[in-house]
């Protein structure tokens, strides 16, 4: 009952805005201003974004700079219902009640570098040095972009060079000795036949943190990443172009943005003024490094265009980690680990037709090869028997190697029905299949031995996602539509299994269907979209615990349901408004957690109950500028496994300001970040040796400079 008051009260909303917006669609208005079209390749064509029949949040090379985005982490706090948490585990993504899945790593939403794709939490992120613009895809997107995109796409489009050179460079300092440097550079080595490009970005900053405790560094959370990435475009005809991508990543965090108190302690015993000074007993330093390379070759036929795009990516994480963010325990001077190789080769052939008009079709073929070493991968115990009597530490180490494989082909088309509707439907049938080979040891600290359990398992997963949307042109700037997609997230193995078979240790792939109701249009200086939703979530990945370790299972069912709802109005010539909101219920339907538990009912975990954004920005003839933004995040849900039970998070406030200069080729600017210094906590979790939370940065400030040329 409940659901169904939810469903109604979001339809009258939209229903509501329709009746309201109507006359601005009814037909001319006087003095009317004629609102820039935005192309995007969402459907891997080009396409006017008011006319795709789905939910897409474009930020293009202007907006990026103003408000101060240089990574994908700061373009996800931007888009409705779609948060993430980053941690020296990565960046975590959550969107419309999915989350990402621990024992594949992977995140519900896509990253897609000029058709290279980025799955994994770890190294998910992207310079922004040399984009032209961002496409965030809202919903699953698995028929075009394959069996991770479960809840969407961050398509980043890069820039054409010309043969002009083009170059940028620029730097930041701000609170905590953060410092940045960011450079792009492109043009032609061979007028119109052979182009170059390298683009880089270096981050640094001591944290905010710093760890009291005399054996172990005096900084707490301080990090640095270096990104660097360089192209060479062939294009000898009108034709045919070629274009291979080198790109390297390198991140290097210590410890944890919070700390740790002992189990059982609740959410609410945290305060972020209590992290600021800590005792953490082990150095805890976790490095990723990514390495990828990729060939893209296009050719226009007369009536088709034929392309291929080929990568292979490695990816090596080291990472020793305090084992409990606590000193002057039975924990005192043991650590977890995390090491492991990761290396992929992808494949896809692409036809698409180059009609601009009429029927617009693509189809393709899709096959990926991983190879995933892991290992060694736990944590260091104190060992007790039931009756007290200590037997020294033990590691409990797991050592895996798995192999995935995937076969795909997929297909849309877009079809006309007269003048006003247009038919989209689109396909994707793909097989998969994983095997793995696992030992388990449990020995004394610093001793060798043979594994207490070793598992050889395989797998195959057969699925079909389809995709249907019917788009109604209300006028030629009003489009409204509905849709249904199925969205897929792979199953997997347990990495840290110690007893059982294959089923025992393996989880099912997580499956979604998805309705969409939506609105998109804009009249002189206004321009509008919004979405309704509705979510089905079967086989959800969730972690459960045998009392120390966590590992993945399925939950039966879920759902989510809500509005998306995204505003730009130009007031002026010079100031413009913009905001969004996101309202979302999501839910486990049937949830068993093992030991007569039923979580049915409650709140999936770090889902906020809303989002919210506004903004205004001021640019002026002169060069000077600015812009104040707020973003407004919902009471969320964190699990407690010691507990047992779902704690909750308030709703949190926060506001972002940037004000600049910009005379010739220079631009100056300063900026704050948090200005009112709200105190939020973003990670919370709890098990039988400690209680951790991890907070959003306090207040920082800082200044830039920026020249092209």
């Amino acid at each position: 009952m409940y659901r169904k008051k939810v469903v109604l009260l979001v339809y009258y909303m939209c229903f509501d805005l329709f009746l309201t917006l109507s006359p601005l669609w009814a037909g001319d208005t006087e003095n009317k201003v004629v609102t820039e079209s935005i192309i995007v390749t969402a459907n891997k064509v080009e396409e006017d974004v008011q006319k795709v029949p789905q939910s897409i949040t474009v930020m293009n090379e202007l907006l990026l700079e103003e408000k101060g985005i240089t990574d994908v982490p700061d373009v996800i706090k931007e888009i409705p219902n779609m948060t993430v948490t980053q941690s020296g585990s990565g960046n975590a993504v959550s969107f419309r009640g999915l989350n990402n899945s621990m024992f594949t790593n992977n995140n519900p939403v896509v990253i897609y570098i000029d058709g290279v794709p980025i799955i994994s939490r770890y190294g998910f992120d992207a310079s922004l040095a040399n984009v032209e613009r961002v496409e965030v895809l809202r919903g699953p997107q698995g028929a075009l972009y394959g069996k991770d995109a479960i809840g969407g796409v961050i398509n980043i489009v890069t820039k054409m060079p010309e043969n002009k050179w083009h170059s940028m460079i620029g730097a930041e300092y701000g609170s905590y000795n953060y410092m940045q440097g960011i450079f792009n550079m492109n043009g032609s080595l061979i007028a119109d036949t052979l182009f170059m490009g390298i683009n880089g970005k270096y981050e640094q900053d001591d944290g905010w943190i710093e760890n009291t405790n005399a054996q172990s560094s005096a900084t707490g959370n301080e990090f640095d990443k270096q990104q660097l990435s360089g192209y060479l475009l062939f294009t000898p005809t009108d034709r045919l172009s070629a274009r291979l991508t080198l790109s390297m990543d390198n991140q290097s965090m210590s410890w944890i943005n919070g700390y740790a108190l002992p189990a059982g302690t609740d959410i609410s015993e945290f305060n972020r003024d209590d992290a600021e000074d800590v005792d953490f007993d082990m150095p805890t330093v976790n490095d990723i490094d990514c390495f990828s390379q990729s060939l893209y070759l296009s050719y226009a036929f007369d009536p088709v265009t034929l392309t291929s795009t080929t990568t292979h990516k490695k990816r090596d994480i080291e990472g020793d980690y305090d084992a409990d963010y606590l000193a002057a325990n039975d924990y005192e001077g043991l650590i977890m680990y995390d090491y492991s190789e990761t290396e992929s080769y992808t494949q896809e052939l692409r036809l698409s037709s180059n009609n601009e008009s009429g029927t617009r079709w693509v189809a393709g073929l899709y096959l990926d090869s991983e190879n995933h070493k892991q290992g060694p991968y736990g944590m260091q115990y104190p060992y007790y028997d039931d009756s007290g009597t200590f037997y020294g530490n033990f590691d409990f180490n797991a050592e895996s190697d798995t192999d995935s494989t995937t076969y795909a082909v997929f297909g849309q088309a877009m079809i006309p029905l007269g003048k006003k509707f247009e038919l989209t439907l689109g396909g994707r049938y793909q097989h998969i299949d994983k095997e793995i080979d696992l030992d388990m040891y449990y020995l004394p600290v610093g001793t060798t031995g043979a594994p207490y359990f070793s598992f050889s398992g395989d797998k195959t997963w057969d699925v079909f996602l389809p995709k249907a949307a019917l788009s109604y042109r209300l006028s030629d700037n009003w489009q409204t539509y509905v849709s249904y997609s199925q969205g897929y997230m792979p199953g997997g193995f347990n990495y840290f299994a110690s007893s059982g078979t294959t089923e025992d240790n393996s989880f099912e792939s997580q499956k979604s269907a998805n309705y969409e109701l939506g609105i998109k249009g804009s009249v002189n200086r206004f321009r509008l979209s919004a979405t309704l939703f509705y979510m089905d979530i079967e086989d959800v990945h969730v972690y459960k615990s045998d009392g120390v370790n966590f590992y993945t299972d399925n939950a039966d069912s879920g759902h989510s349901q809500g509005l998306e709802l995204e505003l730009v109005y130009k007031l002026t010539d010079t100031t413009e408004l913009t905001g969004s909101l996101g309202l979302i219920e999501a839910e486990y339907d049937t949830y068993d957690a093992g030991n007569g538990i039923s979580f049915d009912g409650q709140d999936i975990e770090n889902t906020p109950s809303y989002t919210a954004t506004a903004g205004v920005s001021y640019r002026h003839p002169n060069g000077l500028y600015g812009r104040v933004d707020m973003r407004a995040v919902g009471e969320t849900a964190f699990y407690a496994d010691s507990e047992k039970d779902f704690v909750k998070e308030d709703a949190y406030i926060t506001f972002n300001a940037k004000i600049g200069y910009r005379t010739g080729d220079w631009d100056f600017y300063v900026y704050g970040k948090n200005l009112t210094d709200e105190e939020y906590i973003v990670s919370y979790n709890s098990n039988s040796s400690k209680s951790r939370a991890e907070f959003g940065d306090p207040l920082t400030a800082g200044l830039g400079i920026r020249y092209h040329f």
